[in-house]
């Protein structure tokens, strides 16, 4: 494992609209789950070897001090650009023993992974959940383990995930799925999208988070076109995205409102949240008095 230098662990969020965060964690670098998609790979991040996973030298003794420092409670957000359950962290415990600091110290956590390593922690999230706002997030973005080891080569298969999801929801964390992206003319059909809803309110979960599409950027485009045409020769994929996307960040899928229409009916019917307003405040109710604001 490579150590790299890091001088701050937390860093505030410009708003809190996503799940209601306030601060943001990465105490990895990297990511060796090999997805097809990942932004996090695009130039505007400066790490060419984003394959290569690397700690944050003194990342405890670090993360410590930003929290000393805080007037008041955060919310913090983990896993957006770096999965806090990669393969290493089974030894490391770097990820374990910032959830340590991070009960210790009052604060909430949002945690999104592909990792059913997070099951090991579900003591800590208890604890965390005693004091403040917890909210565990598995992404799946199908329910077919064969598709999902083309795009995802390197990530415990879905079936894993779900299996976590069902022991995270038994043990009363309020956990759900990110069902994103929806790749265009692999995923984004309605049977698809409507087994991942149907297989999270299966194993418990109380949302559903959906974007229906992806997004692509320098740095990350070619690997992601070539990646597609690698996986699914057949298909012509990389061309088809480049005729109708261009150079454009945010690529909907062609069927994004019909299958909203259908996606948002079924989660209702399930009895999952789907829109962001509504799983924050599940999330965070009952913390109210804490001196965080979620909805700056």
């Amino acid at each position: 494992m490579e150590y790299i230098p890091a001088k701050h662990l937390l860093h505030r969020n410009r708003g809190t609209e996503w799940f209601g965060t306030d601060h943001t964690m990465n105490i990895y670098r990297g990511c060796c789950h090999g997805c097809l998609y990942c932004d996090s790979r695009s130039s505007c991040y400066q790490n060419p070897d984003f394959d290569t996973v690397k700690a944050k030298a003194g990342a405890l003794t670090i993360l410590r001090d930003d929290l000393a420092r805080k007037t008041r409670p955060a919310f913090i957000n983990m896993g957006s650009m770096s999965d806090p359950y990669n393969p290493f962290e089974e030894e490391l415990e770097l990820t374990r023993h910032a959830l340590e600091l991070i009960d210790a110290y009052g604060c909430g956590v949002a945690a999104a992974t592909k990792s059913d390593l997070i099951v090991r922690d579900i003591d800590l999230y208890q604890f965390i959940q005693r004091h403040s706002p917890v909210i565990c997030k598995l992404t799946v973005t199908t329910t077919d383990d064969a598709l999902a080891a083309k795009i995802e080569p390197g990530a415990p298969s879905p079936s894993r995930r779900l299996a976590a999801l069902k022991e995270l929801a038994g043990a009363g964390i309020f956990s759900g799925v990110l069902l994103m992206p929806v790749l265009p003319w692999l995923e984004d059909s309605v049977e698809n999208v409507l087994s991942v809803a149907e297989a999270a309110a299966e194993a418990g979960a109380r949302f559903v988070y959906s974007a229906f599409g992806v997004t692509m950027r320098d740095g990350q485009r070619e690997h992601f076109l070539n990646g597609l045409d690698r996986a699914f020769p057949e298909q012509g994929l990389g061309e088809k995205y480049r005729q109708r996307y261009g150079n454009r960040y945010t690529c909907s899928s062609p069927r994004a409102g019909k299958l909203w229409e259908r996606f948002s009916k079924r989660c209702g019917e399930l009895g999952l949240l789907c829109e962001m307003r509504s799983i924050i405040s599940a999330a965070t109710r009952g913390y109210q008095d804490r001196q965080l604001t979620f909805f700056d």
